[in-house]
Parts: C-alpha cells; structure tokens; sequence
C-alpha cells in the first residue's frame, strides 16, 4: 500500500491481503467528503469473511461514516467499496447485511415482539419463520419475559439487545455494529461479545467500531482510525509489535504521531 501523506504510518497484515472474491468488505481508496471536510480519506483494507474486525478511534474520527458507507447508507465520493464482491449501495447485498446503529432507531411506544415483527416484515422473513426467530432471538439475548412489554419501559442494556435482536432478525452474512456496547455494565458487555464470537464462529463478518480498548483486543483483525485515514490494519498482536509497544492504546499513539506520556505512580 503507498505511504500515506504528512508521513503517516500504514501497516497491512498477511491476513487482509486474500483475494477479493474470498473477502466480505473491500475499501479500494474510498473517501467520504461534506464540504470541506473529508470525513473518510482514502481509506483500502480489505476483510475476510468471518472475524471480527474492529475500528478502533475516538469521536470523529469517522467509524460511524464508514459504516454507514457499508451499509449503503451513504455513497463513497470516491474510490470503491465492495460488499461480498459487489460495489455498494445494492440492494440485494443490503438485505445480507444486518446494522446495529449507536442511538437504537426503535418504536418505544410499540412491545418488543411488535418491533421485531415489523422489522421482520421489512427484511421479508416469512411469517412462520419469523415467529420462530423471535423466540430464539428473545431467548438467546435473555429478553423473552420482556416480548409484550413496550420499549419505554426497557433499560439502556435491554435496549441495546432489542438492537442487536433486530441487526440478527434474517441472519446477515455481515453484522455492521456501531459502539454496540456504550453505556452497558461490564457483564452484559461480556454477554454481548460471548455472542459476537459464537456468530463469528458460524461464519458471519462482524465489523465492530469502539473506542474501547479492552474490547479492541477481543477482535480478530483490527483498524486504527484517526482523522478518517486508516493508520493501521492488523492484529491487535501483531500491532503491539510492530510499534514495540506493550498496549494497544500506546501503539496507536505511535501510529498517531502522539506522544506516549509516563503513567504516575500510584500514591
């Protein structure tokens, strides 16, 4: 991959460089631009299928934007995306896809099965199958004693499943999550991610934004974002060791051209 300008540092692993044909997502110097600002600057990686690739950077760094590109929500303005080898937005990749955006975009004057139901209908899940799937998703993501209640009454946690039930409600090839886990105690997040890895496992693509490092190291492969230029694209491993440094968090402040300040002492 070319250098980056203003001397940033680019890293690509072994493992992102398959084939095309073989890969869920590949960026070929996309870029997303509103006005003046270039909130996506030609951006290439590609993704296999079935890891969990996470994108790792603070507020404003773009996560959200690259998301939403590979959705389908939003157009690149320039470069490629290709979503299971078809250039994005399609329709037919759009159904394949399941999305869990940050704010829960759900109807909380209506019960949970309610939701699921009208969501069902809207990927065309035929009717018997999707009162299955209702039940195995409430059951799996602990919510079934909650099916006839409206989603006001819901907490943020309970929330943030009902999300994830819908994103898993035609089981997508790709799972597209954006911060899936803010605001939740650390058990449910644990929850959440024993389920990321189960879906991995089967096969689905998971692509998971955070600013969390804790999370960040629980991901297959890993992107460091920052000023929407990809810094790096690895394994969390293999880039603690190519910045010779001991936490990710000071891996991507050397990739940022940050400086590493000492940690106090504890008093």
């Amino acid at each position: 991959m070319p250098a980056r300008p203003e001397g940033q540092a680019t890293m690509v692993s072994l493992a992102l460089l398959t084939e095309a044909s073989d890969a869920a997502i590949v960026a070929e110097g996309v870029s997303r631009i509103f006005g003046p600002l270039r909130a996506i600057d030609r951006l290439s990686v590609v993704i296999p299928r079935g890891v969990i690739y996470g994108l790792l950077g603070p507020s404003g760094s773009g996560k959200t934007t690259f998301l939403r590109m590979v959705v389908g929500a939003l157009r690149p303005s320039e470069g490629r995306l290709l979503i299971f080898g078809t250039p994005m937005p399609d329709r037919k990749i759009a159904a394949r896809i399941g999305y869990m955006p940050q704010s829960p975009a759900l109807y909380p004057d209506l019960t949970l099965r309610e939701n699921l139901a009208f969501f069902g209908a809207v990927y065309r899940v035929p009717r018997q199958q999707l009162e299955h799937r209702i039940d195995e998703l409430a059951t799996d993501l602990d919510l079934l004693a909650w099916l006839d209640h409206p989603l006001y009454r819901f907490s943020t946690g309970m929330l943030q499943r009902a999300s994830l039930a819908i994103a898993l409600l035609h089981e997508p090839d790709l799972l597209v999550l954006d911060e899936p886990t803010i605001g939740l105690d650390p058990l449910l997040r644990r929850v959440l991610w024993q389920r990321f890895r189960t879906l991995a496992s089967a096969g689905t693509t998971l692509l998971i934004s955070t600013h969390s490092m804790d999370e960040a190291e629980r991901c297959d492969l890993l992107g460091f974002l920052r000023n929407g230029r990809l810094l790096a694209s690895d394994t969390p491993a293999a880039l603690r060791a190519a910045t010779g440094q001991e936490s990710l968090e000071d891996a991507f402040l050397v990739l940022a051209g940050q400086p590493i300040l000492p940690v106090e002492p504890a008093r």
